[in-house]
């Protein structure tokens, strides 16, 4: 995407965003008496109507639950307009995209106008009568609510982001900047909706937090600033050389990806060494610094080859970890595997992991609209697609900060021995916000994990009894006796989140909105400590650089004493720890790491020692668009042996 495209995306983003706020922060104010300086009413007026005072219970739940994680009042309200305006910007653009790709009837463009509403109106005459645009709004939330099935993430209309909508005048202005003839070309880009994500914050914002403060003071700052998208050619430069190195030492020089892959590195003289063959389906890719998801989006291009190579290629097929077969015992016809394949991919082998929310959203979109793409290309019609019923993006924020809730919910647990290590990973979790996975959590939890898997089992032990007289396993009791920590971790996360769910439905008003909000938060801190406990295959990251935010220096520098002078050399030293054995990392980072003496400690005892390069390329300034850093990519193998 040339310079003159992403400036006209940066103008309209910025345009659209100023519009959303301002009409949000009014909305606010004047309907709702929630103040931007942070003063909230007591109670809503006399004025508001019954839905409209259940909204507001929703919006003051939400800000009094950021006020629970150590937001102050104003930046409680502030972050929940830049939510508000951020998804609903958001929708947007996902369904000029949706349009762009024919996968939803012309809805956006011609606004009141578009062919899916005029045939909306045909079945329900009644709607295009309501007064202020009331019709054509109940047929565009109707269209979130049918992808909320399978993005739910960006749709859900139940998410406390969705209360407010636009102004008859700012929704028109809002279609008026997404329909400008100058984007009629970005909405069939994968890549439009990362810069959308980008060029919400501005340049302005960015160097206001820097004049203020040296480092990040705090999540989003640290996420802001580091906000810069990866050029399409380190993207393939990284992927080729790590998940393509990988597959080519599996199945050697025939393998298709030698031509797909143009950026493979290979030696004449050094032959790549064979490497054992997995299915497909058991690879696992992690991007620990996700953003939108262009590390996974070309990762999906090359998975797509590889387990049709793989399908192919049936003589020394290996079985799969997950079902026990092959990949062609499991789809016998090529039009079974064509089918499935774009759901194993983002089900089984794609994970991403962000401190930003608004991460989640985006790099699910595009996953999820990458999907559809690969089954059009194999001509698949829409409803015979299967529905993607789970990504593994996650949110890296901190466990549930209200005590008060932590503690009623613990109490709920079943078995009681569940309350502990659930407390114990809300108390681990406490700076994942910021650390994302820096932070070692999985080793905060292992004496806790094994304590009570140890104490199940001792519960659920039926030796020492006479015949007839072992205690009665209950039906839908957990039984555990036998297996380790890892499949212990496992079953006991299963029971959280089943009683997360259950928390956050029993309950009505603005309990309700507080208890789903508080379920989502642990749903995700859950997900993440299984995430960190898992070993990748590969690694891609794009890392923060610089310093570590300032709550955090003091644990980033304990857990880091060799990187801690540069987060992206921690991300690095973290990488590694997270592969298999010779797994392979590759990154985009400062290349200040290969020569200054600050970094010898990362040069020698963990790069030279831990994971050697296996490609280097000195990219120098210019790389990563506005950035003022010169760059370096390359790629690492953990474990390998290198020749004196």
């Amino acid at each position: 995407m040339d310079k003159a495209t992403r400036n006209a995306i940066e103008r309209a983003t910025q345009q659209a965003r100023k519009l959303l706020d301002e009409d949000f922060s009014s909305q606010l104010e004047g309907t709702f008496d929630v103040l931007r300086s942070g003063v909230i009413a007591s109670k809503g007026g006399v004025h508001l109507s019954a839905h409209q005072q259940f909204q507001r219970d929703k919006i003051v739940a939400t800000i009094e639950h950021k006020r629970a994680a150590g937001t102050t009042p104003v930046e409680a309200v502030t972050d929940y307009v830049r939510d508000a305006a951020f998804t609903t910007l958001n929708r947007f653009v996902a369904l000029k995209m949706l349009e762009g790709r024919q996968l939803v009837q012309e809805c956006i463009t011609k606004g009141e106008r578009s062919a899916g509403y005029r045939e909306f109106c045909g079945m329900a005459p009644g709607v295009a009568l309501l007064p202020d645009a009331a019709g054509y709004r109940l047929y565009v939330e109707s269209l979130f609510d049918e992808f909320s099935t399978e993005i739910k993430v960006l749709f859900d209309r139940r998410d406390a982001a969705s209360v407010l909508w636009p102004k008859r005048q700012t929704f028109e202005g809002l279609l008026t900047i997404l329909n400008a003839p100058n984007l009629s070309g970005v909405w069939g880009e994968d890549e439009t909706i990362g810069w959308v994500y980008q060029f919400f914050n501005s340049g302005e914002e960015r160097k206001k937090m820097r004049d203020e403060s040296q480092a990040p003071r705090n999540s989003r700052e640290l996420a802001v600033r580091n906000q810069f998208f990866t050029p399409r050619y380190v993207v393939q430069f990284l992927v080729d050389n790590t998940l393509g190195r990988l597959w080519l030492e599996m199945h050697g020089e025939q393998t298709r990806l030698t031509k797909l892959c143009e950026y493979l590195v290979r030696s004449v003289d050094d032959p790549a060494q064979p490497r054992l063959r997995k299915d497909p389906r058991d690879l696992r890719i992690l991007d620990p610094a996700c953003g939108s998801g262009h590390f996974l989006l070309y990762s999906f291009d090359l998975l797509l080859a590889i387990y049709e190579e793989a399908w192919s290629g049936e003589e020394f097929a290996p079985r799969s970890e997950a079902t026990g077969r092959s990949l062609r015992e499991d789809y016998p016809d090529l039009a079974d595997l064509r089918r499935a394949v774009p759901k194993l991919v983002v089900e089984h082998n794609l994970h991403g992991v962000d401190i930003d929310p608004r991460c989640a959203q985006i790099a699910v979109l595009a996953l999820w609209l990458r999907a559809q793409r690969a089954w059009k290309d194999v001509g698949i019609v829409a409803s015979d697609r299967p529905r993607i019923q789970c990504t593994h993006i996650v949110v890296a924020e901190p466990m549930p900060g209200d005590v008060v809730m932590v503690d009623e919910f613990a109490a709920r647990l079943d078995p009681p021995l569940l309350r502990d290590l659930f407390k114990k990973m809300v108390g681990e979790s406490r700076l994942v916000g910021e650390l994302g996975t820096l932070l070692r959590v999985e080793d905060g939890i292992a004496a806790e994990l094994h304590r009570a898997r140890e104490q199940f089992v001792k519960q659920r032990q039926t030796s020492g009894f006479l015949p007839g007289m072992e205690p009665v396993v209950k039906q839908g009791s957990l039984d555990l006796s036998g297996i380790d920590d890892d499949h212990f971790f496992h079953e006991a996360e299963a029971r959280i989140v089943d009683a997360l769910r259950a928390f956050a439905e029993t309950a009505t008003g603005s309990v309700s909105v507080r208890r789903k909000l508080f379920a989502g938060d642990a749903a995700q801190g859950v997900a993440l400590i299984d995430l960190v406990r898992t070993l990748f295959d590969v690694i891609l990251m794009n890392p923060p650089f610089g310093a570590c935010s300032l709550s955090t220096k003091k644990e980033f520098e304990k857990s880091y004493p060799r990187t801690k002078n540069d987060v992206y050399a921690a991300f690095v030293e973290r990488g590694i720890e997270l592969l298999h054995s010779h797994g392979l990392l590759g990154a985009i980072t400062s290349r200040t790491g290969f020569f200054l003496s600050s970094f010898q400690k990362w040069r020698e005892e963990i790069l030279l020692k831990e994971a050697p390069p296996v490609v280097f390329a000195d990219l120098g300034y210019g790389v990563l668009d506005s950035a003022m850093v010169e760059v370096a990519a390359y790629c690492l193998e953990k474990g390998r042996e290198v020749a004196a």
